[in-house]
């Protein structure tokens, strides 16, 4: 199900240039889109979290996918900017709420494992965006049209994931209400923690090309290297980090990891070359890998607070790092420099280590 979810969004972002140019999108077009998208997901959250805790995660895990499935190829019928900024809201909606209940999922698994296993999950994320965005590239060779593309792929992988996940489990009901999805207090700095971590992949998902064509001088083509390595880096170290949080502890993995993160940001900053970049990037997507991973994986074992309801509270100051994480980077660097705004991602990197200690595990 991870794979999934982040195979139906990798096919969307290899397909934008093509809706950009069919659209004769501008920059601010696009950012509605996005900001649609976003918005869509927010709001799903608490419901995903009501209805994971109502009538089991695994449950709304399955309905939700078929659901998240058949919004990627209405996204392809859009024919203006409206008519997109209004399915990406729906698409958006579908990707948030099987976020949610996938992660609550995971939890449960995790419990019944007695061991961490929350980072492979994302792991898998990881990887099934980039077959969806690979998917793309061969669609446009082989000469398919967006429409043909997503509903080719999401039919054939959801039908996959359906297959594979028909597994009986027994969730845990909770049936708690739904509200406005903010972490509850005890888990207030856990969204801290995951909304700091997600700036920073936000930012290096729009400005790491950018980066390394100012900073270090690298041509268009070297400079699209830089969210590649970050990426691969991610899907690495989410394999291995279950078995580091196993050794030494949720909250030294999330110490370790700020530390890497802030570390691999100075070295792209001070080195100034494209080898210093592409290196730094690698540290950075080390850092960041297991953060969100030990935050959910926290947040579903909060005592006294339904797992969905958590678990929809921490992704929401997430998902609010997400889209803050470009503009935040933008800002300063018209302020000041686009040095200075990597090293403020750099500061708020090293503050994560101060807040590491809110994953240690609830008492009881």
């Amino acid at each position: 199900m991870f794979a999934l979810n982040g195979l139906l969004f990798g096919m969307w972002a290899g397909r934008v240039p093509g809706f950009v140019e069919a659209l004769a999108l501008e920059p601010a077009d696009l950012t509605l889109v996005f900001l649609s998208m976003a918005a869509g997901a927010i709001v799903s959250f608490p419901l995903a979290g009501w209805a994971s805790d109502s009538f089991g995660a695994a449950h709304t895990v399955r309905i939700v996918a078929v659901c998240y499935a058949l919004t990627a190829p209405l996204l392809a019928t859009a024919g203006s900017l409206g008519a997109l900024a209004a399915l990406a809201l729906l698409f958006g909606a579908g990707h948030g709420a099987m976020d949610v209940a996938m992660n609550a999922w995971g939890a449960e698994v995790e419990r019944a494992a007695r061991r961490p296993i929350m980072a492979a999950f994302h792991a898998m994320w990881s990887l099934g965006a980039g077959v969806g965005a690979g998917s793309g590239f061969l669609a446009v060779k082989a000469g398919l049209a967006p429409l043909e593309h997503f509903a080719l792929g999401a039919l054939l992988a959801a039908a996959l994931a359906l297959w594979l996940a028909r597994l009986p489990w027994q969730s845990q009901i909770t049936a708690r209400g739904a509200g406005f999805a903010l972490p509850p207090r005890a888990l207030l700095l856990v969204g801290v923690l995951a909304m700091g971590s997600s700036i920073g992949e936000g930012a290096m998902a729009d400005w790491s090309a950018v980066f390394l064509i100012e900073v270090a001088s690298a041509s268009q083509a070297s400079a699209a290297l830089g969210f590649g390595v970050f990426s691969a880096a991610m899907v690495v170290a989410r394999l291995g980090a279950d078995g580091l949080v196993r050794r030494i502890g949720p909250v030294a993995t999330a110490r370790l990891g700020g530390a890497l993160a802030a570390l691999g940001l100075v070295v792209a900053l001070i080195g100034g070359t494209l080898a210093t970049g592409l290196a730094g990037f690698a540290l950075v997507g080390f850092g960041y890998a297991a953060l969100i991973p030990l935050a959910f994986s926290r947040a579903a074992n909060q005592q006294g607070v339904a797992p969905g309801r958590a678990i929809a509270g921490v992704a929401t100051l997430g998902y609010g790092g997400m889209l803050l994480g470009p503009v935040v980077v933008g800002g300063v660097a018209h302020l000041t420099s686009l040095p200075m705004a990597f090293a403020l991602l750099a500061l708020l990197a090293a503050l994560i280590i101060g807040a590491a200690g809110a994953l240690r595990p609830a008492a009881g």
